[in-house]
């Protein structure tokens, strides 16, 4: 069985706050309050019939009203959800990391070919050195023996 709605009011001095509402913990999270208002009498319940009759139309919604006004109370606006990313932004954005990916990739590669050419380089310059020392050390020893034999 559901419980009896009570229907409570608060005021921040600029406008008048009510909400139906089984318990007055149900109130006080309805308004999203962080401490207890009952207890400071800052909020009561109410048997306002033009209220009462607001409120339990749209139970645990709140409803707000200018301060200390006969006027009918209004519900506050819902807060809008803003939209995410279109699907065409996400496809484009998509697009783009994919062209990034594909640019790195192609560069990791240039650097990788680029490093086996110079590995290829440096092993030709060490046979290319040991070459040419030895072939030095011949051509001095040559050079030696002719000279002795002078």
């Amino acid at each position: 069985m559901a419980a009896k709605l009570k229907v409570f009011v608060t005021s921040d001095g600029l406008a008048d706050y009510v909400v139906a509402a089984s318990s007055r913990p149900k109130a006080l999270a309805a308004w999203e309050a962080h401490q207890d208002l009952f207890a400071n009498g800052a909020a009561h319940e109410t048997d306002d019939p033009e209220l009462m009759k607001a409120a339990l139309a749209q139970p645990g919604e709140v409803l707000r009203r200018p301060a200390k006004s006969n006027a009918r109370p209004a519900a506050l606006p819902h807060t809008v959800k803003t939209k995410g990313p279109s699907k065409a932004a996400l496809r484009q954005i998509e697009k783009a990391e994919t062209r990034l990916a594909g640019v790195e990739a192609e560069h990791d590669e240039a650097i990788a070919e680029m490093a086996a050419q110079r590995a290829a380089l440096d092993a030709r310059e060490a046979a290319e050195t040991e070459h040419y020392e030895d072939a030095r050390r011949a051509a001095e020893r040559d050079l030696a023996k002719a000279r002795r034999a002078l």
